[in-house]
């Protein structure tokens, strides 16, 4: 079909085109292709070269920069005729108008976080003035600079003097850590670009550049050590930043989860309950009645003898590729059966990822020689053969080696929308499909597959709490051992990687709530018969990382707007789980 329309303003041009089908394949989805791809295209490069120009998180330049940018994204949006666009054109349109909504909201929230640190480190516009002058390529007057520095000095020792006592939260204080940190990066980098070259600037700037490097690593320890209360050495304890229920509202309404955290808190509740009523049923079948921790305790001492676990991993990892093929449940292209390994998880890894990691490649967790006796049995124990069978095909075939390498090839242009509500839901929901499938044949199978649904209604119930502020890190921590039977150091781990920043609030609830939502669809398509297996699972891997809400428009044909809004119930808090 052919559309020709434009937007005025930054958004690109759409002239009438027809994109050619390749040879000798069946018709790409990228060639019936949406209107609004060139559009999308456009955007990402541009906020691409935005962020890249501008790289400095708590600038002021950068987020008054990347709020112009969005203010002329969303007012060429709207001269966009919605009503003649295609479904995929439709549905673009609203991945990229909730993209625009989500970034603006994001720039409010670092200027929310930078002012409640900007006590701690006042003098942090000197530096970002220095590196971003640098970048303008403004002229540097030598003289001047070596004054800027001695002062930058003395305003360092004068912010430690002032926080000596103060009474700070210390997630405020290791926030600020982090963030002088990178500035300590950028400051580097403004002096390496003059330093040796310009001799003038060598003159001046070389011994104040010294007090202020040395400055910075004291204060940043000072920060750290005495605000955050992480000593240098001996075991780091979990801090973490709670967002508040305002950004968990503003994450769901992104990822469209039409839930409020009230709300999934409930549901989690109710999928552990479930899972607890399944692992008795398996501790009975092992003898130990209904006390399935003991069950459970048992399963974790059947792992495999050190240096033997990549072995298992390539067996687990076939048997997995040989169950949905030969089942003809999803498509695996032979170069994606044949183009992934492993490498092993390093301590200092595991300290944050106590169990598998994947993609192209599985990083494999198990014990090295520079662990203590107790971190050895602990990363064996969490990494057994039963809790390894779920991990390897959720992180490679028919997981997220499979999804990298759909995605890559289908509907690409979509990657800058991706959600972990896809991403991590898609690769649990085949836990939970091949559950229903009976992939689990032995008591001890279900039991390594239960204790990871049980881990992923615990992931939202202590992600969830602590961003209310209703548990602390140490309850997460105390909740993993006692309520789901992880090891201690893996569920310290486990809840230090949670919190760390790396990753959006909400994002540890996506596993259970996007595999839920698969889970979901699945019924309303293939149980009906309106698809196979196979077409239901290869059509999501080709449309992109996308809130699966919009994958169900896509499948449904549902009727869209310009103002949709999530509205999909796809759980029902008041029935019992399956």
């Amino acid at each position: 079909m052919h559309r020709s329309f434009f937007i005025v303003g930054p958004l690109v041009l759409i002239a009438s085109f027809t994109l050619p089908i390749q040879a000798q394949d069946a018709p790409d989805p990228d060639a019936a292709s949406s209107e609004m791809r060139p559009v999308i295209q456009r955007y990402t490069s541009d906020l691409r070269d935005i962020e890249r120009t501008y790289p400095i998180r708590i600038s002021d330049t950068r987020q008054a920069r990347l709020r112009r940018f969005f203010d002329e994204q969303q007012a060429a949006l709207v001269q966009i005729d919605f009503d003649k666009l295609s479904q995929d054109g439709r549905i673009d349109y609203l991945l990229l108008r909730n993209h625009i909504e989500r970034q603006r909201s994001e720039s409010a929230r670092t200027v929310r976080e930078t002012a409640e640190i900007a006590l701690l480190i006042p003098f942090y516009p000197t530096i970002v003035t220095l590196e971003e002058n640098r970048r303008k390529m403004l002229p540097l007057d030598a003289a001047k600079a070596g004054e800027t520095l001695a002062g930058l000095a003395k305003a360092i020792d004068e912010a430690r003097a002032l926080n000596a006592g103060a009474k700070v939260k210390p997630a405020v204080a290791n926030r600020a850590a982090a963030r002088l940190g990178e500035l300590h990066s950028n400051l580097r980098q403004w002096h390496t670009f003059y330093n040796g070259y310009d001799p003038l600037f060598t003159w001046w700037a070389d011994d104040p550049y010294k007090k202020v490097d040395q400055a910075l690593d004291s204060y940043t320890r000072f920060l750290r050590e005495q605000l955050a209360g992480i000593s240098s050495g001996g075991r780091e304890p979990v801090i973490g930043d709670p967002a508040g229920r305002q950004a968990l509202v503003d994450d769901l309404a992104y990822n469209m989860i039409p839930y409020t955290p009230e709300e999934l808190l409930t549901l989690a509740h109710k999928e552990y309950a479930w899972c607890e009523r399944e692992m008795i049923k398996a501790s009975r079948e092992l003898k130990y009645g209904d006390d399935w921790r003991k069950a459970l305790e048992y399963v974790k001492t059947k792992y495999v003898e050190p240096g033997k676990q990549p072995e298992l991993v390539r067996q687990l990892a076939e048997e997995a590729i040989d169950y949905v093929t030969q089942r003809d449940l999803v498509t695996v292209p032979p170069l994606a059966r044949e183009d992934w390994w492993e490498e092993m998880l390093s301590p200092q890894r595991q300290a944050t990822a106590p169990f598998f990691l994947g993609g192209d490649l599985i990083l494999v967790a198990f014990p090295t020689n520079t662990m203590t006796q107790e971190q050895k049995l602990m990363s064996m124990r969490g990494n057994n053969i039963y809790f390894a069978r779920s991990t390897v095909f959720h992180e490679l075939i028919p997981g997220h080696h499979l999804q990298g390498f759909m995605t890559e090839r289908y509907r690409a242009y979509r990657s800058v929308f991706q959600t972990p509500f896809w991403t991590e839901g898609n690769a649990f929901y085949w836990e939970m499909l091949l559950w229903d499938m009976g992939f689990a044949k032995t008591p001890e199978d279900r039991i390594g597959m239960l204790f990871w649904h049980m881990h992923r209604a615990a992931r939202i119930i202590f992600s969830i709490s602590f961003h209310l502020e209703k548990m602390t890190a140490q309850e997460c921590v105390d909740f993993l051992v006692d309520q789901v039977g992880f090891e201690r150091e893996n569920a310290e781990a486990e809840v230090r990687r949670s919190f760390d920043g790396s990753y959006e609030p909400i994002y540890q609830c996506a596993y259970m709530l996007g595999a839920l939502q698969f889970h979901e669809l699945h019924k309303e398509m293939v149980d009906s018969g309106k698809m196979t297996n196979r077409a239901f699972h290869d059509a999501i891997l080709k449309d992109g990382r996308i809130p699966v809400e919009l994958i169900r428009a896509d499948f449904t044909g549902q009727k869209l707007t310009r103002d949709f809004q999530s509205g999909w119930r796809f759980y029902d808090l008041a029935a019992a789980p399956n």
